[in-house]
């Protein structure tokens, strides 16, 4: 998770740290267990398709969550990395990479903390981020830095949530707004000029496009009634 604002002299980073660590647990629950979660995380992880053997970096990995699904498409010849710089959520991720078995026919997988519009990572295979985008101020940059990392014929994958525009999905928005304002780390609301859910909107968007303007054979899909947005792609020749 990486958040950013302007209103304050270290950017709003160590609220946004405070509140993810301090419902870190309960962020874990909500992030493996909400129904239909860990198949669209499986989804996005099959469609990333990362070469097997390959390095995979996970940006704002959270609590590990998809660490397990990416370390089985890589193989144990792979390595996975997730990357957050949230201490709480990195300490739940620690413990379950903890109780992982030694062996088996995933992939070496560790977490580092860092901040994933720039990430200690020079070189990669493919990255992933889910549920980020809505959190950085500019997720186009970010998305663009992460296309120098992976470089041409590298993988990348976004799955992200914004209101849905699916017929059946539409009369759900005002829940989801009032989810999305209920979730956002304290003083934040208040920051924006626009509601959290339009500006979450916003940057699923550009991130999203910032994905079809640097990749090639881009997949784009919608599920959970339009709310879930997934898209993965090569990136191509300079």
């Amino acid at each position: 998770m990486t958040s950013r604002s302007h209103n304050r002299p270290d950017g709003g980073v160590a609220t946004t740290q405070d509140f993810y660590s301090r419902w870190a647990r309960l962020y874990d629950t909500i992030a493996r267990r909400s129904p239909g979660v860990q198949s669209l995380r499986e989804r996005a992880a099959d469609r990333l398709a990362p070469p097997a053997g390959g390095v995979v970096v996970d940006m704002g990995c959270g609590t590990g969550a998809n660490l397990p699904f990416l370390s089985g498409q890589v193989g144990p010849e792979g390595r996975v990395l997730g990357v957050d710089f949230t201490p709480g959520v990195l300490a739940v991720a620690r413990d379950r990479l903890s109780t992982l078995p030694d062996t088996g026919p995933g992939a070496p997988v560790g977490v580092v903390r860092g901040d994933a519009t720039r990430p200690p990572v020079r070189d990669a295979d493919a990255v992933f981020a889910s549920f980020v985008s809505g959190m950085l101020a500019d997720p186009a940059d970010a998305v663009d830095h992460w296309a120098d990392v992976v470089g041409p014929g590298g993988r990348l994958g976004l799955l992200d949530l914004a209101r849905s525009t699916h017929p059946l999905g539409r009369p759900l928005n005002g829940l989801f707004r009032a989810v999305v304002r209920g979730t956002s780390p304290p003083g934040t609301r208040s920051r924006v000029s626009t509601s959290p859910a339009a500006l979450l909107d916003r940057r699923v968007v550009a991130a999203h496009r910032a994905l079809f303007d640097r990749c090639v054979d881009v997949e784009h899909e919608t599920h959970a009634l339009g709310y879930a947005r997934l898209t993965a792609g090569t990136v191509a020749d300079s």
